[in-house]
């Protein structure tokens, strides 16, 4: 279903927010039998709690929505969608009770609500329908929300359906739909031009390996995304077991986050010119596949010790941020679900990010609170440079030890941009394990809502 607000109308049911506790004091203004209704019902207005509030002729007056309390919010992303499917059949109109600045984001929450997956099988949620409330910019919001169902749709296809092909395919339309313009570069072209690194990742799949590159506006300050398209990862030569490969189709998480962002700046005419290059590849087994111990030259000219072909995500990203940076753009952020430490130090909930300077590392931090997006900054952390310096080539894309694995990582890739002072790569997970209000269980935006919020600090928006 379109996640949309709806009209409204005279036939709308009125829906108030409530504080847990304040039940009571909200009934004050209404007949005795409403009181009575509440306490029969056990409303508190805890999370969670919601409640049809009869006329005195049975038909519903209004509708109740717990709140909880400042302490039982902060546990939880959006407090709103708990109850949106409590209320299907109906639309409502939020009439009390929703703080200003919580109305943008509780808003997003309850259309999310209604997001499922259902290329395959219908499985949309049935939820209220929910007036844009008073002060929100519905045009946004829905904005907002079509781009987080793009970001799930692309990381909730497997494979079979979202292989470097379909990858680039879902670019195209979305170029298509913005009046963007996608170049593509396949197969031995990237030997030919140069991006040695993604073809040698990806040249043991059926599909050809690609770095699609999407460019719109005309006008203001540059901002260029990259992001990871690793359609799916068997490892390569060193061959991930059954059980970690049973998620690797959303090892393209990273592009799927870019799309997601950049169909939202282009949506709401951001005064960015902008640039999102997706290497997109397959890491598969096959007699062309890389293989430990190789020594890959990038595009940058620096060479590559290779000591795990599992290790290919900064491999592809390495070459795609060399050629961004060639350009110098006032703003360059990539995205990738890349390792497996980041996850560790930080769950499925936080998305982690490196940045190359406090001014967007601050930012960041500010717009993500009211965008309902959390982030965590981790350091560059420049004595870890040793780590990622083999001896043999000028890098290792997979250092011994099992120590700090993000930040060697984040590490690595900043060695492919040196002529762009304002950098920052996100190391998501792009994956909620299991469902929560307005988070279903699958791909999931980390980080687009906060990079989107921040843009106009970073770029004098």
């Amino acid at each position: 279903m379109p996640l949309r607000f709806a009209p409204d109308s005279a036939e709308a049911l009125d829906l108030h927010i409530i504080e847990q506790g304040g039940a009571y004091a909200w009934a004050e203004a209404y007949p005795d039998h409403v009181r009575a209704w509440i306490d029969a019902s056990g409303f508190d207005g805890a999370i969670g709690d919601s409640l049809l509030v009869p006329a005195a002729d049975g038909r519903p007056m209004a509708a109740l929505a717990g709140f909880g309390t400042p302490g039982t919010r902060r546990r939880q992303r959006f407090v709103l969608a708990s109850v949106a499917p409590r209320f299907a059949g109906l639309t409502l109109r939020v009439a009390s009770g929703l703080p200003e600045d919580r109305a943008e984001i509780e808003a997003l929450g309850w259309l999310l609500a209604g997001y499922g997956f259902s290329r395959y099988r219908d499985q949309s949620p049935k939820v209220g329908a929910l007036c844009a409330p008073e002060g929100v910019d519905a045009a946004r919001v829905e904005t907002l929300a079509e781009a987080e169902a793009l970001t799930r749709d692309l990381i909730n296809t497997p494979a079979a359906d979202m292989g470097p092909e379909a990858l680039e395919a879902a670019t195209r339309r979305l170029a298509e739909k913005f009046g963007a313009r996608l170049d593509a570069t396949t197969g031995e072209a990237l030997l030919e031009k140069n991006f040695p690194m993604i073809h040698a990742v990806g040249r043991a799949a059926a599909q050809a390996p690609r770095l699609l590159d999407l460019r719109w506006g005309e006008t203001g300050p540059t901002l260029t995304l990259v992001g990871k398209g690793v359609c799916f990862d068997t490892g390569g030569l060193n061959l991930k077991p059954g059980s970690s490969m049973g998620l690797m189709k959303k090892d393209m998480g990273g592009a799927a986050n870019v799309l997601g962002l950049a169909q939202a700046i282009m949506a709401l005419g951001l005064k960015v010119r902008l640039r999102v290059l997706i290497p997109a590849v397959e890491n598969s087994v096959s007699s062309e596949s890389f293989r430990p111990q190789d020594i890959l030259t990038s595009r940058k000219g620096l060479t590559v010790e290779i000591n795990n072909t599992d290790a290919e995500g900064r491999l592809v990203l390495a070459d795609a941020l060399a050629l961004a940076d060639e350009e110098r753009p006032d703003l360059m952020i990539s995205m990738a679900t890349l390792t497996g430490a980041a996850r560790v130090a930080a769950g499925p909930d936080l998305a982690p990010f490196f940045a190359t300077e406090p001014g967007i590392a601050d930012a960041l931090g500010r717009a993500a609170g009211p965008a309902a997006d959390p982030v965590w900054q981790m350091p560059f952390h420049e004595p870890y440079e040793t780590m990622i310096e083999p001896g043999i080539a000028d890098l290792d894309n997979a250092p011994s030890g099992g120590f700090a694995g993000a930040i060697t990582a984040a590490l690595f890739l900043r060695r492919f941009v040196t002529d762009t002072p304002r950098y920052a790569h996100f190391d998501i997970f792009g994956w909620q394990p299991s469902a929560a209000p307005g988070r279903s269980k699958g791909g999931l935006g980390q980080g687009p809502r906060a990079i989107l919020g921040a843009l106009p600090e970073l770029l004098d928006l």
